[in-house]
């Protein structure tokens, strides 16, 4: 094949997002010119704040009862664990492929991570799931949609009946998403979502709790920050709730603001309308990665909706030297990848031996998938015809790199 690639350069920008609407400007200017940020600062009791309010939409978006702003989704984590009283070193199940923040909850919160293997599509390996659960008689799972990939939601849930566990779900990347027609983040007991910018809503920095229990939820605001300001909350247990817990439950300030709930606000109202153009797009890249034989690509369980803003593949035959010389040639011609195989973090490609303060052992499986694993936003930016180009050149320079 000659050196010279049939496909022309990419000249897209992979970390440019969509531009905040007009709609959502108004909205943040308006609470800018009333001076009133804090989410408790209001005109008057019957007032409710744009943060007040994006609770109950989010809430009623979920098909949950309560919902709690937070100023990040790692904070939600935290205080999703706290929530349950979490004790100093308990056993807390997670996904060994993941995020960083996804651990850094789980320790902040002084519990011990227990990392649990991953399948060639992505997800938690419910065997060593099942094995890892009797032998810690853990009472946590922090299971993570690690990039929107969704597992078999009845068998965790069936696994955490037979093993008496509580499923705190990780939504930062399925937010929009659904398993069996129900949304992801109904499955368990709570759900932690995030509006970091390179989620599928965007406040730069934001996230999300839910839950149907009273008991969590009134735990979890006053965590927050509420002070005994919690029956300003609407999307919220009755004060009755908290009557018992809110001289025992610490107050820590991780609330959001309601500069961020108006700019949230509107981008809910067309958040499906968002996760079906980032699917569009996936859809078009997968079939064209799809082309070529010597790529693998994650296939997703049959009874998941998934939303996908990034995408992984990888290539199983590759060397060493022939991984190097793939990412620099996709890279000289505009496409930025990720390789989570890498032994050293870079960006957000952390992998489990990276986290030193984790006591883990070797995860062979973990570590094959990852070896060749690349992994690939996709902005809303990109048009169609963006995600075909990027395409065309990562299955050239596939084959370019095996000849």
């Amino acid at each position: 094949m000659p050196d010279t690639p049939a496909t022309q350069p990419f000249t897209g920008n992979f970390t440019q997002q969509e531009a905040i609407s007009d709609e959502a400007i108004d909205a943040a200017v308006e609470v800018l010119r009333s001076g009133r940020l804090h989410r408790y600062n209001v005109a008057n009791a019957t007032e409710l704040s744009e943060t007040a309010l994006l609770e109950t939409e989010f809430a009623a978006y979920q098909g949950q009862r309560y919902a709690l702003a937070l100023a990040s989704g790692g904070y939600a984590m935290q205080t999703a664990l706290r929530a349950i009283d979490l004790q100093a070193n308990e056993p807390v199940l997670t996904n060994a492929f993941t995020l960083s923040p996804v651990p850094g909850a789980i320790d902040a919160a002084g519990g011990k991570p227990v990392l649990i293997e991953t399948t060639s599509d992505l997800v938690i390996d419910l065997e060593h799931l099942d094995k890892a659960a009797s032998e810690t008689q853990a009472r946590v799972l922090m299971l993570s949609h690690m990039r929107g990939h969704i597992v078999d939601m009845d068998a965790v849930c069936a696994l955490a009946k037979k093993h008496k566990i509580i499923i705190i779900e990780d939504c930062a990347h399925t937010m929009g998403a659904s398993f069996n027609g129900v949304k992801s983040g109904t499955h368990g007991d709570i759900a932690c979502f995030s509006t970091q910018t390179y989620k599928h809503m965007n406040s730069g920095e934001g996230g999300f709790l839910t839950t149907n229990s009273d008991e969590l939820m009134a735990r979890s605001i006053i965590l927050s920050g509420s002070y005994m300001l919690y029956e300003r909350h609407q999307a919220a247990p009755p004060p009755e709730a908290f009557e018992k817990i809110r001289l025992q439950t610490p107050n820590c300030s991780g609330r959001m603001d309601n500069l961020r709930a108006a700019i949230l606000r509107p981008q809910l109202r067309t958040l499906d309308k968002n996760c079906s153009r980032w699917n569009e797009r996936y859809q078009r890249i997968n079939k064209t990665l799809s082309s070529c034989n010597a790529i693998a690509l994650p296939k997703s369980h049959v009874n998941a909706v998934e939303v996908f803003s990034s995408f992984q593949f990888s290539v199983p035959d590759f060397n060493d030297e022939q991984n190097k010389l793939f990412m620099k040639r996709c890279y000289d011609l505009g496409v930025e990848l990720k390789w989570f195989g890498d032994k050293d973090p870079v960006a957000y490609t952390s992998r489990y031996e990276s986290w030193a303060y984790v006591n883990s052992t070797t995860l062979e499986n973990t570590d094959k998938v990852l070896h060749r694993l690349y992994d690939c936003r996709i902005p809303l930016t990109f048009s169609i015809d963006d995600c075909e180009q990027i395409a065309q050149i990562i299955v050239e320079q596939t084959n370019h790199t095996l000849t």
